[in-house]
Order: C-alpha cells, then structure tokens, then sequence
C-alpha cells in the first residue's frame, strides 16, 4: 500500500476514535458526575521503502491512540432537594457493592429499593462503613452529615445514629478505570477520604461543556474529510497511471 495511504488510514482511524469519545461525552451531559475524557494521541514514526524518485528509506509520521484521559474537575452542583440524592463536594468516591465487587461512582443519584437498602440508578449497594445502609421507616427523617454521618430524627424528636456513608479516595484518582454505568473500578486501596463536603438533596452535574464538545466534533470532521479527500486524490492518481500504463501501444 502507499505510503500516503497508509498515512490518510491512520488519521482516519484517529478521527474516528476520537469521534466517538466526543459522542460519549455529548451523550452523559445530563448524568451526575460524569467526568468528561478526550482522546490522547502521540506522532509515531517509522521508516518505509522509498517510492519511486526517492533514495534511502524514508521517515513516515502516523498517529497512535495512546488512550482516553478523564477531566477530574468537579461538576456544578445542582440543588434536587430528593432526600438520598447526594453529591461529594469535596474529593472522593461513593462506594457501591456489584456482581463484580465493589465500584466507585461520583453519581449520587440514590434511593431506597424494596427492603430499604440505599442504592445507585443502576440498583447496586451503596456502602457504609460498616456494609450496606439499611433504612426503615421507624428511623424517621433521615439526615446525611457533610462527613457522611447519617441520622433518623424521629417524630417524638430523637434523634439516632443510623451509620456513615463511605466514602473513599485514591492516591493516583487519574487512573481509575471507566467501567459503564458511571462507575470506575481500580487495583489501588481506597483510602476514607479526608474531606467528603458530602451534600444531601443535590447532584454533581456532568462537567461536559456541550458547546465546547460540537466545536471539536466540527474539528475532527473537517480533519476526516481533508484525510479523505487525500486518500481519494491518490487511489484516482494510481488510476489514472494504471489506465495510461495499460492503454494502447502506439505503432
């Protein structure tokens, strides 16, 4: 394949990937605490068979996806007033129990399932210090405290200490795995976070700029199409050079 082809692929390829991280963020604009991420790429360059003209072997520049970064600034916090919605602000992670073990999420959209166990949108487990926090309506008015601290306040006006949500932070927060579902998993050990700010009846809106995402959208294909239309000026190239090379032999 030319050289020039192999190049046009390869910004393709680049242009695609990050098309479709572009659309990831664009689709989680309206989901707490997603994290925006963009695609990391870095110039490879290799050696290849000089073409026709050229001496020595020459250097070609393609593009390597070297993977996905992940924008940890906080989103805005947007006032629910729904009593298990939550949100962190401060650093840290919600912990959740699933199939899988236990997940970390910034989404604080929680509710009570049928046996009153506190769960996520996707109806895991959410964590306490002490396991899965467990709600009855003999608890009363349930209050989360900006360390986590939770409390039933009663209709005679006492007030009991029901648990303490966990939640947790990591020493390297950037490399956290995206699992779907808003939940990242990691082989680091979750530490108790230090400073929670946990905020009971809000949400941590996603970080995701919707304008700023369509004008790279705007960006990347424009950079497809001027890749494509190089590679098609080179396949009609080849053929015109093919129709001429097999065309008649003049007497």
């Amino acid at each position: 394949m030319d050289n020039t082809l192999l190049v046009s692929l390869s910004h393709q390829l680049a242009a695609y990937r990050s098309m479709d991280v572009i659309a990831n963020n664009i689709a989680n604009v309206s989901t707490p605490g997603f994290k925006r991420e963009s695609v990391k790429f870095e110039e490879y360059v290799s050696s290849m068979r000089p073409s026709e003209g050229e001496t020595g072997r020459q250097p070609i520049s393609f593009v390597q996806d070297m993977g996905v970064s992940r924008d940890l600034r906080p989103g805005t916090l947007t006032t629910t007033n729904a009593p298990f919605d939550m949100a962190v602000g401060g650093k840290g992670y919600f912990v959740v129990q699933t199939a899988d073990g236990e997940r970390y999420t910034r989404d604080g959209h929680f509710s009570l399932d049928t046996d009153g166990d506190l769960v996520d949108a996707n109806g895991n487990k959410v964590m306490g210090d002490g396991g899965a926090i467990t709600l009855t309506p003999d608890d009363g008015t349930i209050h989360f405290a900006q360390d986590g601290t939770i409390t039933g306040q009663t209709s005679t006006g006492q007030t009991n200490e029901l648990g303490k949500l966990r939640v947790v932070d990591f020493d390297n927060e950037a490399a956290l795995q995206a699992e779907g579902n808003n939940l990242f998993s990691t082989q680091q050990p979750a530490q108790a976070s230090t400073d929670p700010h946990v905020q009971q009846g809000m949400l941590e809106s996603s970080n995701v700029e919707p304008v700023v995402e369509m004008a790279k959208m705007i960006d990347v294909m424009r950079a497809y199409e001027a890749t494509a239309n190089l590679s098609s000026a080179q396949e009609d190239m080849m053929k015109s050079a093919i129709d001429r090379l097999g065309g008649p032999v003049a007497n």
